[in-house]
């Protein structure tokens, strides 16, 4: 047994009580350094809420002085120094109320105020987060009785998260979210208690001398409080834990029987919901071609009302989903199919153009080498097709054969030429012109 209580012994390594206490006492105060620390703190808070940063959070947490009043306060109740008490809480409410004022002022000037997954996460607390609160001030006030302090300290500012919670809650008041205030000052509150009860217990279990002896009416008095104080701070967090469960349940149960009834029988669903709240639960689906008949819905809540976390689920299918596909699908087809025609009637047009474009265009420089073969008085040649519009407007198109040589070709050469080119270019309209 002995060696039981050496092991559990927290005396070992305790540093001088006076000299704890007087460390105590001198961080609680908000003035100076430790309100521009605390200021600097909220502004990182916000700016880690707001862009979703966890690591910033936590910077924020390490740097924020918000424990030595909590911490005060425990000390004060367990040595029963009400003058220090006094002190601690009103330095607890100045360092709260400057924190919201910052935070709410930074949110609402902030251009982001989408909601981040950070912020949702400070805004449900239950009941373990009153575990955290509890086991992170014992750790915390055990760290700060021993004569080396060690790591502990910015592991608990971390897990106690004192900072988010407010900076969460100013969010709330900028952006008229009184859900998210509430949830997250509880979150808030709940911290500063169970760390003060920590702190409380610790102190007592240590034997810290009272300041002044008090009796019996006002030591009851203090423990009465702190009674209420886990009372109503409890009756909330576990009712909220509660729920928490239940929605998990709900949604686990939910999964389940989907995967039984649906998709092992290789049916493929295109769309799932689920709510809970806890007046109303829903299950709504929608599947890819599977139609369900009346008789067959009303089996499936009969299998639903059988499980007690399903019992009471609202369950939706929607089934024009098919009907919807389809006319999709048809929508569809129809584009590719104009599309196509689009593309088929461009592709005769783009043929049409280059057969076009292959009529009109000629090998000057082979042509020229069979004139001069035939014509040795021709030096040059150039074929062109032209247009030519008279005076009633009509247009007439010839292959206009302009030549170069030495001299002029003779008029019985000049028709040899014409004709042996017509025959040539295939066509039937070739006038001569000497290049002057």
């Amino acid at each position: 047994m002995r060696k039981i209580t050496d092991l559990l012994n927290l005396r070992d390594g305790e540093d001088d009580r006076v000299k704890t206490l007087e460390a105590v006492k001198n961080n609680i105060t908000f003035k100076g350094a430790n309100l521009w620390i605390l200021a600097c703190a909220i502004i990182v808070a916000s700016v880690g809420l707001n862009v979703n940063s966890t690591a910033v959070i936590i910077g924020a947490m390490l740097i924020s002085p918000l424990m030595g009043p909590i911490v005060g306060a425990g000390f004060a109740l367990g040595i029963y120094d009400f003058s220090l008490l006094k002190r601690s809480l009103k330095n607890l409410l100045t360092a709260t109320v400057v924190s919201l004022v910052v935070s709410t002022l930074y949110f609402y000037l902030s251009p982001f105020k989408d909601v981040q997954s950070e912020l949702l996460a400070r805004t449900s607390p239950n009941i373990y987060d009153i575990l955290i609160a509890f086991f992170g001030g014992v750790v915390g006030v055990i760290a700060v009785t021993r004569s080396e302090k060690g790591n502990p300290i910015p592991g608990v500012a971390i897990a106690t998260a004192l900072m988010p919670p407010l900076c969460t809650a100013g969010y709330g008041i900028a952006t008229a979210q009184w859900t998210f205030f509430l949830g997250a000052f509880y979150l808030y509150c709940i911290n500063c208690v169970f760390i003060g009860i920590a702190t409380f217990l610790i102190i007592k279990y240590l034997n810290y001398p009272a300041v002044k002896q008090v009796d019996e009416r006002h030591q009851k008095r203090v423990k009465y409080t702190i009674a209420f104080l886990i009372t109503i701070m409890l009756v909330p967090s576990s009712y909220l834990a509660y729920s928490l469960y239940r929605e998990q349940q709900f949604k686990k149960n939910a999964d389940l029987f989907i995967e039984s009834e649906f998709t092992n029988k290789g049916y493929t669903i295109v769309y799932k919901k689920t709510d809970f709240t806890p007046k109303a639960k829903k299950l709504e689906l929608a599947f890819l071609s599977r139609r369900f008949s009346e008789s067959e819905i009303k089996e499936l809540k009969d299998k639903m009302s059988q499980n007690k976390y399903l019992a009471g689920t609202q369950l939706q299918i929607r089934q024009d989903s098919t009907d919807r596909f389809n006319a999709l699908k048809g929508d569809i087809l129809s584009q590719i199919k104009s599309s196509e025609n689009e593309m088929n009637v461009k592709d005769v047009k783009i043929m049409q153009l280059e057969k076009q474009l292959r009529k009109n265009k000629f090998d000057n420089r082979q042509i020229l080498k069979e004139t001069r073969a035939l014509f040795p008085e021709v030096s040059s040649l150039s074929i062109n097709k032209s247009s030519l519009v008279n005076q009633k407007d009509s247009i007439t198109t010839i292959t206009a054969v302009i030549y170069d040589g030495a001299k002029t070709l003779s008029p019985a050469q000049s028709d040899k030429l014409k004709l042996w080119l017509n025959e040539r270019l295939l066509v039937k309209d070739v006038e001569l012109f000497k290049k002057h």
